[in-house]
């Protein structure tokens, strides 16, 4: 008997999570298409489209919670109980575009798609966008009736030819990672194989994601372009990719980005994933990765490997910069007055909710910067890109430069509760 109720102490928190699951939706995906408008002053949602896709790839469990804030929300609610039955956090493009000198002077609008477990019944969805003092202060809320006939059906026919690269166990914890191509033709695969290997390596062999390697699978998709090579607008160049992917955004440099967020996931329709990361065909330096959006690196820079570890736990952890500016030039990222909802930074104005725990006794607080011989963590001035105001957990860190073999203890951490929220 005692045999009996430990065993069934063992197999009840799955099986609840399961039925929590199964309660409210089906083995399928509710792809939300929205359109974010505005500038500096104000922001717009609309609903562009709802999508079904043939499976879901995402939690099972956790299905109400988020372990990081980001800079949105997405939340679904039933509609007799109120509760929310399922929610996720994000950053977009959009949002770090209204913080431009751009925005200041015109209206633009950005593509952005969600990934949601298909309802059973009418759901109430509700996407929220944080300002950058940290309030929700753009809401729009809309009904989701499954049996909408003007649901799109996406991914059940002419599916990407794709691929597993690297299997985790057989369970349903498991987390899906696509990587794309972008700007390699289909006569180009081979080297872009050989650069989603590489990154699935580089990625595995850093702490904590070794720890936890059957925990991932990661899917190889051939995406092809129509031509090679990535858009330059600086230097007059547009190339013909899958996803019109180019350098220059927001007229930095070597900031890589791509609009056509549609596009990407209808490329992936029919594909088990929850994150992406896109290996870009060119050796100019650059990347670029959004929180629960995408990562986009180039492949052919001899800083390859680090970058796209670097951006991956942009994208994958929302994980901040940790570099700066010595001209202290502050980006207007982040305001100085609140504290950043990434893990890995702080302005100090809450710091009991980041890495204070970590720090050892009569650790100063900042710590100077010739103390970090005594103190491996502590609290040092200049990161998110500001010289001033900001601190980051340790001297370098992955999440700083691409000569660090390491992401900081803090950093670590943070992917590893991530990885935890998303398996246990």
């Amino acid at each position: 008997m005692r045999n009996l109720i430990f065993l069934l102490l063992l197999v009840y928190p799955f099986a609840s999570q399961s039925q929590e699951f199964d309660t409210y939706f089906v083995n399928k995906t509710l792809r939300i298409d929205y359109i974010f408008s505005g500038n500096s002053e104000k922001q717009a949602i609309a609903v562009d489209q709802l999508n079904e896709l043939p499976q879901w790839a995402g939690r099972k469990h956790n299905l109400s919670k988020s372990q990081l804030e980001g800079n949105g929300q997405i939340a679904m609610y039933n509609l007799q109980s109120g509760d929310c039955i399922y929610k996720n956090t994000f950053s977009t493009l959009f949002q770090e575009w209204i913080t431009t000198d751009e925005a200041k002077s015109i209206k633009k609008s950005f593509e952005n798609v969600f990934l949601l477990p298909f309802p059973k019944e009418k759901v109430m969805v509700e996407i929220s966008l944080r300002d950058r003092y940290g309030k929700y202060d753009t809401k729009m809320s809309h009904i989701v009736d499954p049996t909408d006939i003007l649901i799109h059906k996406k991914g059940y026919k002419d599916i990407t030819p794709y691929s597993i690269i690297h299997k985790g166990k057989e369970n349903t914890k498991t987390i899906n990672v696509a990587i794309l191509a972008e700007g390699y033709k289909e006569d180009e695969m081979d080297s872009f194989r050989k650069y989603a290997e590489e990154t699935v390596q580089q990625i595995l062999s850093y702490a904590p994601f070794d720890k936890y390697k059957d925990s991932f699978n990661f899917y190889l998709v051939e995406s092809p372009s129509k031509e090679s090579g990535l858009s330059v607008p600086q230097n007059g160049i547009w190339k013909n990719t899958a996803f019109n992917s180019h350098f220059d955004t927001f007229y930095s440099e070597r900031y890589l980005t791509s609009s056509r967020v549609k596009d990407i996931h209808d490329v992936l329709a029919g594909i088990p994933y929850e994150h992406i990361i896109i290996l870009a065909n060119t050796d100019v330096y650059g990347g670029g990765g959004i929180f629960n959006s995408y990562t986009l690196t180039t492949t052919g820079h001899k800083n390859f490997k680090p970058v796209v570890v670097h951006e991956f736990g942009h994208s994958f952890a929302g994980l901040a910069d940790e570099y700066f500016y010595e001209s202290d030039a502050l980006d207007n990222t982040y305001e100085h007055g609140i504290e950043p909802w990434e893990q890995n930074i702080s302005t100090l104005v809450n710091f009991d909710s980041k890495w204070k725990d970590m720090l050892l006794a009569q650790t100063p607080i900042p710590t100077n910067i010739s103390d970090s011989t005594k103190y491996k963590i502590g609290v040092y001035e200049g990161a998110g890109y500001s010289a001033k105001g900001i601190y980051r957990p340790s001297v370098d860190c992955r999440m700083k430069t691409n000569t660090c073999k390491e992401f900081c203890p803090v950093c670590q951490r943070a992917i590893e509760q991530l990885i935890l929220f998303y398996i246990q």
